[in-house]
């Protein structure tokens, strides 16, 4: 079963002058208790933070946090000593676990465009931790690839503490791809650019679906298009 939910259908939230926020879940401001999470997938954020801005140091815990970077980049700072600069075509991975602080600030003169996912991780009290990788994402055609995955058949990814995976897809117009899934899977699509049709239902840019009980979902591109899929465990204790 797939649900569709509009582009016009996300929590625009803008608390400050130099961010401008789309919330695909509640957070912060945004609090729907019919949209809280899809399976572990907790909070994913589209986010365009202003030159010469950012957000100063906050605190986590018992979260899975993952960046990834679209345009410009990102300079981090936490607690546990990492200072790191991440750029388009990188993902990062903070295991907030037992508690940590950072910062996510942009140094830049242009605009920083990232999406932010939290996943409730597989089990509490881990030990904070922090992976980045450059996958390069951003240049590959007409392929799923890899990004994140918690799943030992995946390989140069980032890890994360949660049965779950993220793909990323430049898929040209009149392509098509297939990803083959469980009815105990969730998989999650949102689409930053073009237009796409899954399973015979269209999306364009900001558009979201959410499928349950599927075993195949086709994907072919009505024009360029550039999408991200989740792959989520049904069930998952702690939610």
């Amino acid at each position: 079963m797939l649900s569709y939910i509009s582009a016009n259908d996300r929590f625009h939230a803008q608390p400050v002058a130099w961010l401008n926020s789309y919330h695909l879940f509640s957070f912060a401001s945004y609090y729907d208790p019919k949209n809280m999470h899809f399976g572990p997938l907790r909070v994913f954020n589209d986010d365009t933070v202003a030159a010469k801005s950012g957000f100063p140091q906050h605190p986590h815990h018992e979260m899975e946090i993952v960046s990834i970077v679209l345009e410009g980049e990102i300079t981090h700072e936490d607690t546990m000593g990492n200072k790191t600069t991440i750029k388009a075509g990188e993902v990062q991975r903070m295991t907030a676990g037992t508690g940590l602080a950072h910062s996510e600030m942009n140094q830049q003169d242009e605009p920083l465009k990232f999406y932010q996912l939290w996943f409730i991780p597989n089990q509490k009290g881990l030990a904070p931790s922090y992976e980045q990788k450059e996958i390069d994402f951003l240049d590959l055609k007409n392929e799923l690839v890899p990004l994140v995955s918690g799943q030992k058949v995946l390989e140069d990814v980032v890890y994360i503490n949660s049965n779950s995976s993220v793909y990323w897809s430049n898929l040209r117009a009149d392509k098509e791809l297939e990803f083959k899934t469980f009815p105990i899977r969730l998989t999650f699509v949102y689409v930053r650019e073009g237009a796409i049709f899954i399973n015979g239902t269209r999306l364009g840019p900001g558009d979201q679906a959410r499928m349950t009980d599927e075993h195949v979902i086709h994907f072919r591109a009505e024009q360029d298009a550039q999408f991200i899929l989740v792959d989520l465990p049904a069930a998952e204790a702690n939610y």
